[in-house]
């Protein structure tokens, strides 16, 4: 299996603090199933910052250390951008990063809001040939409470990807009903572990694909671990017409 979100290089972030922590989460990592990670450092979050050329050395190095300690699994180069208004700008001097080289470049929203210039900046930076995707939408609260808004950035041309805690029993009823519902209408084509740990916040892209497929489609599961593949052959991933997440109205009393 292919990991695109991961937060698996040592003293970067709030992933693993040291080599030796960083192995673990990697020896974890093949246990699950996962034979490629892309490491996916956060970047202008507020608390880190991880600029590409900081990135690139650090994944050198590190599958060094995962060849000299026998642990089957491969790092390739991402980043975890936060979006903001200068991203365009980092994306032409390489201090924002796509993932593995492609065109495809992960974009983090706040927990909360979606700033008003994210539709501006989503077009400017796909006029310059990227494609933006939005990571966990469902757990950004102006998606779940109004999903006309992620359903605008899909039909423009954005991707989005899931993470696997979502769809299992790690996270809110809410939650994973969002998740559900982005997955039957066709609102987001890949699912990531976001693992940053070997406990707490783990590989568990195995068993978000055994939800997936034994409760809502295997045919959900297929596409996704496709478009896994297809983004690092920066290929054009399968992507099927979106549909609006209609929201329930309550009926008031007169």
């Amino acid at each position: 299996m292919i990991d695109l979100h991961t937060h698996i290089l040592p003293g970067i972030d709030d992933g693993p603090q040291s080599v030796e922590e960083a192995l673990d989460v990697a020896a974890s990592a093949a246990a699950n199933g996962v034979s490629t990670v892309v490491a996916t450092p956060h970047h202008r979050n507020g608390a880190f910052t991880n600029p590409g050329d900081a990135i690139l050395p650090l994944v050198h190095s590190f599958n060094q250390e995962l060849k000299a300690k026998g642990v089957p699994l491969t790092v390739l180069a991402g980043q975890e951008n936060r979006i903001h208004g200068d991203l365009l700008d980092e994306l032409r001097d390489g201090t924002a990063i796509t993932l593995h080289h492609s065109r495809y470049v992960f974009i983090e929203f706040p927990s909360v809001e979606v700033p008003a210039y994210a539709k501006q900046l989503f077009f400017d930076i796909q006029m310059e040939g990227y494609v933006p995707i939005i990571v966990h939408p469902e757990r950004n609260k102006t998606f779940v409470e109004q999903p006309e808004k992620l359903y605008q950035f899909v039909k423009n041309g954005a991707l989005t990807q899931i993470t696997a805690r979502s769809i299992l029993n790690r996270s809110s009823k809410r939650v994973r009903r969002f998740t559900e519902q982005l997955i039957t209408h066709h609102l987001t084509h890949f699912m990531s572990s976001d693992a940053h740990n070997a406990g707490s916040r783990p590989f568990d892209l195995k068993r978000g694909y055994d939800v997936v497929a034994d409760e809502i489609g295997a045919h959900y599961m297929e596409t996704f671990q496709l478009n896994a593949a297809r983004i690092l052959e920066n290929k054009s991933v399968l992507v099927d017409r979106p549909e609006r997440i209609k929201k329930k109205r309550i009926m008031g009393l007169f």
